[in-house]
């Protein structure tokens, strides 16, 4: 605590905006602004402990309450202080003083408080330069402004101090009224100190405090600490007879007490209303409290509100509002603890997240730009290109036709997904895609009823919430994998789906109520047309997709296939070059399939090996090469003007061709046949098979047809001396055993 001293008649004044400092507080600022730079660096700086300043209230321009002191309009701006004012080393609050404009009209207090720096450091920002102070100032004694002057850049004042002398003192502290106002503040102010011990197990300094220092300079303390208005901490200020500030601090400390008891009291309560089951609503209830303390039952904050107006929002059609709004007005009645609760509000979320009328915008259809999407996405394919081509035609002509749902069938890997993808892109409509491979629940279609625990709706009305439209182009992929048991068919529930008569009015079981499915774009994909039920089938175009030549899997690989695994595997043409040929090899050698995800396969190996000695080289780029290979914009800004230059990351996007300049190789890395044995292993398929088995008499060559494509399959016969019998080996079928008799039929009639 500070001892007596004399002030001066004259001090430098800093303004502290909608700020009170009190004799006895400590604060932490920050001067950024040259005026408050100057008053610290002469007054406070150079003096070093001998300097002293004056701290006056300055009241807000927009404030209608006018100041009792002066006022004074000047063209320069009062300083923008970081403010955390705290009492011998206890909380702070940071508050930062605004900058007046040129001509503002600034209201000064009458009265401040003399302050002595109790720590200085001195800081330059970089890259301006500019020269910043941080001042932790302690008030000592109120002073009342006799004339405030200019000095330079900032402000002085001739003052006269408020303070009683040690005589006078002694004379106000026999009075009776000053030892009962004592005797009632240290009563309050230790009952706050006991009740923060207590919560926060803390006091042990401040019980120090009031044994130690005068009990009028405790009330300044006391009061500095709390957080209260501007009008309250000037009129704290304006209190020079001690008396009148004891009983301020009084009403101050008791008020701050009892807010601090009926916070404990809300959460006692709550507490003893709660049962171990309920502790997880105890913010729930917290809240109810607060809110039946204060009198304010308002619910327009409510979560329950809340999802009202999102329910009013969702455009729900008439008959199914109704049907909302009397299960919401039902779990209004209900409380959380309830265990229904949980259930009935998240159907009510799903009510108000579903698309009932939101749908993405259309483009208008350009032909000829789709025709271009599908030969960039896809190679060959004439007649499936041609089909879809001729849907968006009439999706054109009349867009509330209720067109085919397209079905691609076809074996793996020949591109039925992405081809809905690129319907969705051309229609410019969301996409969202639901696979049906091993469902055999019909739930997954239809959803769970809500009286069965985690009942949740159907794959169709979760993707329709995921998508957040009701006309998006829905893909049912491997529509031929579903199954059927105990539960349910789940192609059943799909002759509903996919029925443009009947899909006006989906009932699914969660919802319960009527939704409309006409406006989705349904396509399906299969791999085979056989395992779909024939009523399922009936709903549906097939469009076949049959495998790739040799020639179009050449195509894909040079166009499609050998760019993107570059791309993935972080190389370029720089580093790796597949020739053709090396490709027609992969493709007879290593692939046989109707797709080409295995030939993808084969060559995203050889780009691993690439990777490897790429990754391995460890060529050492010398720097001033190394500075001019990375030069980019960045970093010309950067090292412009001499600036300094600090760490940055660069991107890999932006600057990819210049950072891969690091791993240049002498000459880029063209694959062989020898590196086809070394990196996929000796052929899987020898060309010359066939040849050399038919070579031998006995042997025939035939096509079998499988899932996959054409299968090549060798028929041996080989004659012994015997009954004139014929034997079969293998899993033959019907047909292939009555031209095997045929065969030995007409061998017979003949030889």
């Amino acid at each position: 605590m500070a001892e007596s001293f004399e002030l001066p008649n004259r001090l430098a004044i800093l303004p502290f905006r909608n700020k009170v400092l009190l004799p006895g507080a400590i604060i932490r600022i920050r001067c950024t602004s040259p005026i408050s730079v100057k008053l610290v660096e002469q007054e406070l700086w150079q003096r070093e402990e001998k300097g002293l300043i004056g701290i006056l209230p300055v009241r807000d321009a927009a404030a209608e309450i006018q100041p009792a002191g002066p006022v004074i309009s000047h063209g320069k701006g009062t300083d923008s202080l970081d403010q955390n004012s705290k009492v011998q080393g206890g909380s702070s609050d940071s508050q930062k003083l605004d900058v007046k404009n040129q001509h503002d009209v600034v209201h000064w207090h009458n009265r401040g408080v003399a302050a002595r720096a109790l720590h200085l450091s001195r800081g330059v920002e970089k890259p301006s330069g500019r020269v910043t102070y941080i001042v932790v100032l302690e008030g000592l004694c109120r002073f009342s402004v006799q004339e405030l002057s200019t000095r330079g850049t900032y402000h002085t004042a001739r003052i006269s101090s408020l303070e009683m002398t040690k005589t006078e003192m002694e004379q106000v502290e026999q009075d009776p009224d000053f030892i009962t106002l004592s005797r009632q503040f240290k009563a309050t102010a230790m009952e706050l100190i006991s009740v923060l011990e207590q919560k926060q197990k803390t006091g042990g300094r401040t019980k120090v405090l009031l044994e130690t220092v005068p009990v009028h300079k405790l009330a300044d303390i006391f009061v500095a600490s709390f957080e209260i208005s501007f009008e309250e901490q000037l009129s704290m200020l304006d209190s020079v007879d001690p008396k009148v500030r004891l009983s301020k601090a009084t009403e101050l400390v008791d008020r701050h007490l009892q807010s601090i008891l009926v916070a404990e009291k809300i959460t006692q309560k709550v507490e003893g209303q709660l049962s171990k089951s309920q502790k997880e609503f105890l913010l729930r209830q917290q809240m109810r409290a607060i809110k039946e303390e204060l009198g304010d039952n308002d619910d327009d904050e409510d979560d329950l509100a809340a999802l009202e107006r999102k329910m009013q929002k969702a455009g729900m059609p008439q008959n199914i509002w109704k049907h909302a709004h009397k299960e919401l007005r039902r779990l209004k009645k209900m409380q959380p603890q309830q265990p229904g609760y949980n259930s009935s509000r998240a159907y009510l979320d799903l009510l108000a997240d579903l698309p009932w009328q939101k749908a993405s915008k259309e483009l208008e259809l350009d032909l000829r730009a789709a025709q271009e999407r599908l030969d960039t996405d896809h190679y060959g394919l004439v007649k499936v290109k041609q089909r879809i081509i001729e849907y968006l035609a009439v999706r054109k002509l009349k867009p509330d036709a209720r067109g085919p749902v397209l079905c691609f069938v076809g074996p793996p890997g020949v591109g039925k997904t992405s081809l809905a993808s690129s319907i969705a892109a051309a229609l410019g409509r969301k996409f969202v895609r639901i696979s049906l491979g091993g469902v055999k629940d019909e739930a997954d279609i239809r959803g769970h009823r809500r009286t069965y625990i985690g009942s949740m709706p159907g794959r169709l009305i979760d993707g329709l919430k995921r998508v957040a439209v009701c006309n998006p182009v829905m893909l049912i992929d491997e529509i031929d994998k579903t199954g059927s048991d105990v539960r349910g068919d789940p192609a059943s529930a799909l002759l509903e789906v996919l029925d443009p008569e009947q899909n006006k009015a989906f009932n699914d079981h969660y919802l319960n109520v009527p939704f409309d499915l006409s406006k989705v774009i349904f396509v399906a994909t299969a791999n085979r047309a056989q395992p779909i039920p024939p009523p399922l089938l009936d709903r549906m175009e097939v469009i076949e997709l049959p495998g790739y030549t040799a020639e179009e899997k050449l195509k894909i690989a040079m166009q499609h296939l050998i760019p993107r695994v570059l791309e993935q595997h972080g190389l370029s043409s720089e580093f790796l070059q597949i020739p053709e040929g090396m490709v027609q090899l992969v493709i007879q050698r290593y692939t046989r399939e109707a797709g080409v995800r295995n030939l993808e396969r084969n060559l995203a190996a050889l780009a691993r090996a690439a990777a490897v000695r790429v990754a391995e080289q460890e060529q050492v780029v010398p720097l001033n090469k190394g500075v001019e290979g990375l030069s980019t914009p960045l970093l010309e800004n950067r090292l412009s003007d001499g600036a300094e230059v600090e760490m940055e990351v660069i991107p890999m996007g932006v600057n990819n061709r210049d950072i891969s300049n690091t791993f240049r190789i002498t000459s880029p890395l063209v694959v062989d046949e020898a590196m086809l044995e070394k990196v996929l292993g000796p052929p899987k398929f020898d060309g010359r098979e066939a040849e050399d088995r038919v070579a031998t008499p006995g042997a025939s060559v035939g096509l079998v047809w499988t899932t996959f494509g054409g299968e090549v399959q060798f028929v041996e016969a080989t004659a012994m001396v015997g009954k004139g019998e014929l034997h079969l080996t293998g899993q033959l079928g019907d047909v292939i055993k009555e031209s095997a008799q045929i065969a030995l039929t007409w061998v017979t009639n003949h030889i």
